[in-house]
């Protein structure tokens, strides 16, 4: 019997059933050695070597593994291809003692799809591990552990407790707030726009005033509507003309397929999908799904990649398909590749791509819930529209001018010749199809439009803009961007506004903290040095402990240096008040939290007297009075907001620590008992949900508000969608 050691239970279920019953395939259940969580797990004085640790939960695994392996002929490592697939295979050698065993009875595995061609393919072609890809990942490992374990509790002392840092989380989060203070320092101004509604032979089309004397108009040319009038009556009083009409033949090409940094942005563009979501969805489309009785495989090739190569194997079958279902004149005679910017990518891997060109979304559809299709649908369309011809655009550009050659208006439109790769990824293209105009026709104006507008800040970053940017600036890897996100929000840097990431009170006080006194973790070009670094290590040009070394003493001086010099109070983390405590009357600081700020009383711990401080206003917010007494001491009960919301709390606080939560009534009653009411709740990450407020007798849940009507098709409850519109949540439902 030979073991094959995957690191993800669905995968070793989707693999063992292309094989027969000479191969046990079974799972590692991911990492099983780390370091440990409790101290730091690296040893400084002797070149940072990592103590690992096999975890508590992952013990009873190891032994398992250990048994198998023991029966084995031969142990085939097979997690995924990446440096973090690498760390996983060297650690179960470590873990299991395979050294022990006879070398040429170890054998690697690395496959791109999990379908049987490629594992088969992987089989016949074992490997070693790449000890330099080893290396690689534990020199991440170690740098991100020694910047975590000596710079957070750093903060807790200086700042609040239960904050992190890290090389690629604190860049973002400075990325977050450098862009919230320009969100904040921006004046916006007025200007105007003014359209002509044109007609000719009844045919009627809108152009924009574009020039003035014969100079272009800026955006800001025209800054109120004293100025727009004035140019209406003049404009009013003029005959028009076409001066010229150009006509131009133009090809639009695809995009390349997806990395995965660009799927992940266009997730969350079209799909209004997390990374994290994105990254989740993609992994089960990758690790295989039952496809029938008898088949089951993987859909998608690997989803952590920047290379933007395409195997031959599906570029062959890409024409193939296209041909057959859309015609020839669809397919390119010879296949398109594209060459991958990043340096760092290996040409070696794949882009993110089917796993069968043939295996349309609408062929797989009833196989996957909803979130699968339309991620799925996203990557099948681009990956085959890559290799379809060029779309062929006619495009014209109309000038029309006034009478005495003072205002030109212009306007540009285009039509579709051939839609080519367009009709299976339209994208953005939209068609203005204009009149047939020549030069010199006499035009009419029917009316004239202004508009006022104001100039926007620029928007906040979201999931997919923030992806983009780290890229750009060569920060983070394709296996870093969904966890950094999910980092900064679970530490309570960020919160989401909508699809927005909006940086909290304490981010501003930790990224200027760091700027100030440790500019070389939040500096863009250090944190994309160490990752070109990584890189090199990982090629074998260098060693990984020199790096970290040269990274370490320096950073470890200058920590220890300005734990000595900095305070609280130079942080603006505490500040004096005239306010007076109504418990003891020494005075009130406002103090910072990693929920924003607060006022607290000077005596603490003596008296743990707070207040509330109105996040938008600043003002101190008095506990207001509830009609209901304390059911523990008899006290008032006053209202307080916490991170979820406001609760009531005893006024007799701390001596009584009484605390109810507020129901928020949504009016519906509940579908599944009849009892209840359906109310608005929290998970203890802030997400909004909707549940039966006579929990844990009735377990009924929403994710969306209930509307309190039922469906027509199925006769469940309906819930509010986007623009408020009523949708059936039920999934199988179409109604």
């Amino acid at each position: 019997m030979d073991l094959i050691i995957v690191e993800s239970p669905t995968k070793a279920k989707t693999i063992s059933k292309f094989l027969g019953s000479k191969y046990k395939v079974t799972s590692s259940f991911g990492h099983i050695r780390d370091l440990p969580k409790s101290t730091m797990g690296v040893d400084i004085e002797h070149n940072f070597e990592p103590k690992y640790v096999i975890p508590t939960k992952a013990r009873k695994r190891v032994n398992e593994l250990k048994k198998l392996a023991e029966k084995a002929e031969n142990i085939i490592l097979a997690p995924d291809e990446d440096r973090e697939g690498e760390a996983i295979a060297w650690h179960l050698v470590e873990a299991l003692d395979l050294e022990k065993k006879d070398s040429s009875k170890i054998k690697r595995i690395v496959f791109h799809e999990v379908t049987k061609t490629a594992i088969q393919e992987a089989l016949n072609n074992p490997r070693e591990i790449n000890l330099d890809m080893v290396d690689a990942q534990q020199a991440r490992r170690v740098l991100d552990r020694l910047v975590g374990y000596e710079l957070s509790p750093f903060l807790w002392r200086k700042v609040v407790k239960g904050l992190s840092a890290g090389r690629v989380q604190s860049v973002a989060v400075r990325l977050i707030v450098e862009r919230e203070r320009e969100i904040q320092a921006f004046n916006k101004e007025e200007y105007w726009t003014i359209e002509g509604d044109f007609t000719k032979d009844k045919d009627n089309f809108i152009a924009k005033l574009s020039k003035i004397d014969n100079k272009t108009l800026g955006k800001l040319d025209i800054k109120n509507q004293k100025e727009a009038e004035k140019i209406e009556q003049d404009v009013n009083k003029k005959t028009f003309k076409v001066l010229s009409v150009t006509k131009r033949d133009g090809k639009k090409s695809p995009s390349p397929p997806f990395t995965t940094s660009s799927l992940q942005q266009q997730a969350n563009n079209k799909l209004g999908f997390s990374a994290k979501k994105t990254m989740m969805i993609a992994q089960q489309l990758y690790e295989g799904l039952s496809l029938g009785v008898k088949e089951s495989t993987g859909l998608i090739t690997y989803m952590r990649t920047d290379s933007l190569n395409l195997s031959d194997k599906f570029l062959g079958e890409a024409k193939d398909f296209i041909s057959n279902n859309y015609g020839k004149e669809y397919a390119l005679s010879s296949p398109r590749k594209y060459k991958t910017k990043q340096k760092s990518a290996q040409e070696a891997h794949e882009a993110i791509r089917p796993t069968e060109a043939s295996n349309s979304p609408e062929k797989i559809k009833d196989y996957l819930n909803s979130d699968q299709f339309k991620l799925y649908d996203l990557i099948w369309r681009r990956a085959v529209a890559s290799q379809m011809a060029e779309s062929i655009i006619k495009s014209t550009r109309v000038k029309i001018i006034t009478d005495d050659n003072k205002y030109e208006f212009s306007v540009s439109g285009s039509i579709i010749v051939f839609d080519g790769f367009l009709k299976i990824y339209p994208g953005q293209t939209k068609e203005k199809i204009l009149p047939n105009l020549e030069e010199n026709d006499p035009l009419n104006l029917l009316e004239l439009i202004k508009d006022q507008h104001f100039t926007e800040p620029p928007a906040r970053y979201n999931d997919a803009s923030l992806v983009k940017v780290l890229e750009s600036h060569g920060i983070g890897r394709p296996s870093t961007y969904a966890p950094t996100i999910s980092t900064i929000l679970t530490r309570g840097y960020v919160e989401r506004e909508g699809r927005a990431l909006k940086p909290k009170d304490i981010a501003f006080v930790v990224i200027d903290l760091l700027i100030k006194h440790f500019n070389q973790i939040v500096d863009y070009e250090f944190t994309a040095k160490m990752e070109n670094s990584f890189d090199e290590i990982a090629e074998g040009k260098k060693k990984w402990q020199p790096i970290i070394k040269d990274f370490y003493m320096p950073f470890k001086e200058n920590l220890e240096q300005k734990d000595k010099e900095i305070n609280k109070k130079d942080l603006g983390m505490e500040q004096d008040t005239d306010e007076k405590c109504d418990k003891c009357g020494a005075p009130m600081i406002i103090k910072m939290g990693r929920f924003g700020k607060f006022l607290a009383c000077s005596k603490f711990p003596d008296c743990k007297n707070t207040k509330q401080i109105n996040e938008q206003t600043g003002e101190i917010e008095e506990p207001e009075k509830i009609e209901e007494k304390c059911d523990k001491c008899g006290k008032d009960m006053v209202m307080k907001q916490g991170r979820f919301g406001n609760f009531l709390a005893c006024s007799g606080y701390p001596d009584c620590k009484n605390i109810k939560s507020i129901e928020k009534g949504t009016g519906v009653g509940c579908p599944e008992c009849g009892k209840g009411e359906i109310i608005e709740k929290k998970t203890r990450r802030g997400k909004t949900f909707y549940a039966c407020n006579k929990y844990p007798a009735c377990k009924k849940a929403f994710w969306s508000k209930p509307t309190g009507n039922n469906c027509k098709k199925c006769g469940g409850p309906l819930v509010y969608g986007k623009g408020e519109t009523e949708v059936c949540p039920d999934k199988e439902c179409k109604g």
